[in-house]
């Protein structure tokens, strides 16, 4: 009798485990939304595949997802959260970092809490932040918006939780409007901790509340490159016209990345002012600030008038 040729995907998943064979992407692509028996074939070969390489592959997973987005590597992504290599679990968070499942939320406050490493432990705060969006948008259940605030508060509270963990969870639960939050980013900001107060200026922006507007103002000024960095991107997520003039003042700043999240938030705001300090940025003798100020205003003008965009 002859021998009935595999199928593709069983030849795909079977090359993961050589070595001698080059992870090439249009097979990797293959891997995309695998069925149950694909998947336990999937897992049994995955046992046999040296850790180096289990890494690189998913990081090309990721990297594949984010570049197309009709690739859907999720049931590899979930069956990782368990895996006993750290990167691969870190990896794994990260590609699921667009999904919106609330069954995620449960493992997710489960590495963030109990992972052995600090690397999951911040890139599941990370996660839970796009959970604490959709609670604070009415998309998610009372019931698993409770459980995402009180973990991330839980972490931000702990004073024995690693400085990078406690960091991301502040930033994850930023868009929520709880008095606790509020209290939460004031300490951060009152911090210390240089890396702490920086965290701080990016949740205020998340917060998406002008109540921050005067803080940020005052911290475009700062002596320090990277606070005026983030305090510029902060600005642009609160879109608030007020802020204009002072990031127009960030178009000639010394630091380029100042220049240019100056240039990205007055794109995030519109109005008179921002649109014409874009339009004199477009004649910048520095390219890389010539694009970003194109890009910036078409996506002020795609704000201004949606239906102008065309495919």
């Amino acid at each position: 009798m002859e021998q009935a040729t595999p199928f593709p995907i069983e030849e795909t998943i079977a090359e993961l485990g050589d070595r001698n064979k080059p992870l090439l992407n249009s097979r990797l692509a293959d891997l995309s939304k695998l069925n149950s028996t694909e998947l336990e074939l999937f897992e049994q070969t995955w046992k046999t595949i040296e850790p180096k390489r289990q890494r690189q592959i998913m990081h090309r997973l990721v990297e594949l997802a984010e570049d197309n987005f009709e690739l859907d590597f999720d049931s590899i992504f979930k069956s990782r959260l368990r895996d006993r290599d750290a990167e691969v679990r870190s990896k794994a968070i990260e590609g699921l970092y667009e999904s919106e499942e609330a069954s995620l939320i449960d493992p997710l406050i489960n590495l963030l809490e109990q992972d052995s490493s600090e690397k999951v432990q911040a890139t599941a705060a990370t996660a839970l932040g796009k959970f604490a969006m959709l609670a604070e948008l009415k998309k998610l259940r009372p019931s698993h918006k409770a459980k995402v605030y009180q973990a991330l508060l839980a972490v931000i509270n702990d004073k024995s939780k690693p400085l990078e963990v406690k960091r991301r969870a502040l930033e994850a639960a930023a868009p929520l409007s709880l008095p606790q939050m509020q209290k939460a980013i004031v300490e951060a900001y009152q911090s210390a901790n240089p890396k702490l107060r920086i965290s701080a200026l990016f949740a205020m922006g998340k917060s998406c509340n002008p109540f921050w507007l005067p803080i940020l103002l005052k911290e475009l000024a700062s002596a320090d490159a990277e606070i005026r960095y983030e305090a510029a991107g902060a600005c642009g997520e609160l879109a608030e016209e007020e802020a204009a003039p002072y990031l127009i003042e960030l178009i000639n700043d010394l630091d380029v990345d100042v220049r240019l999240a100056a240039i990205q938030a007055l794109g995030k705001i519109g109005g008179p002012e921002a649109k014409g300090c874009l339009e004199k940025c477009l004649k910048n003798s520095n390219e890389v600030i010539q694009q970003a100020a194109g890009q910036a205003l078409c996506q002020l003008e795609a704000e201004e008038d949606p239906l102008s965009f065309r495919i």
